[in-house]
């Protein structure tokens, strides 16, 4: 099974995911897909990590997903819009390529033989319009890629304030 689960910042969606990691494992893998920019953000992953207990793995993979075995795991992915960014950067802003490659290491997980698979991602484009040309690009790019994740998911949930809204399964 393939969940996406998708909303706004701070929506509630890690939360949620987690939750439903634990509902289906217990000893889901938990893949942070953040690049380590600066000391901020490494304090970031750092309380992250300290949210989760023993009965999660913890797996940093910032492009990669397919070198990851999720056969017979659940795994939350967390989240998107951080792994896409990787893309984008390393393409040097290529809306096109980063899709695509970002496309192609979905498609080698997404069939792994039974696997829960929950993604979290961002719902950008309902925010503020991006005020830069590079901004307007990486929501279109991410627009775009929670489209594909979506029309591929079994099951998304969208969360507002807190609060789980199934649209698709």
């Amino acid at each position: 099974m393939i969940y996406l689960i998708t909303g706004g910042e701070r929506s509630g969606k890690s939360s949620y995911a987690q939750n439903l990691a634990l509902t289906l494992s217990d000893n889901p893998i938990y893949v942070a897909t953040a690049r380590k920019w600066d000391s901020d953000f490494q304090n970031r992953i750092d309380r992250h990590q300290q949210e989760r207990d023993e009965r999660w793995t913890n797996i940093e993979e910032e492009k990669y997903l397919s070198k990851i075995d999720f056969s017979g795991k659940t795994a939350l992915i967390d989240c998107v819009t951080l792994w896409l960014t990787n893309f984008f950067v390393d393409t040097k802003n290529d809306v096109q390529l980063s899709l695509e490659e970002a496309k192609e290491e979905f498609l080698a997980i997404a069939n792994q033989e039974n696997a829960n698979i929950i993604i979290v991602t961002n719902e950008i484009g309902m925010g503020v319009h991006a005020e830069t040309h590079i901004g307007r690009k990486f929501v279109e790019l991410q627009g775009w890629m929670n489209q594909f994740l979506a029309s591929n998911a079994n099951e998304v949930v969208l969360m507002v304030s807190g609060i789980p809204v199934k649209i698709k399964g």
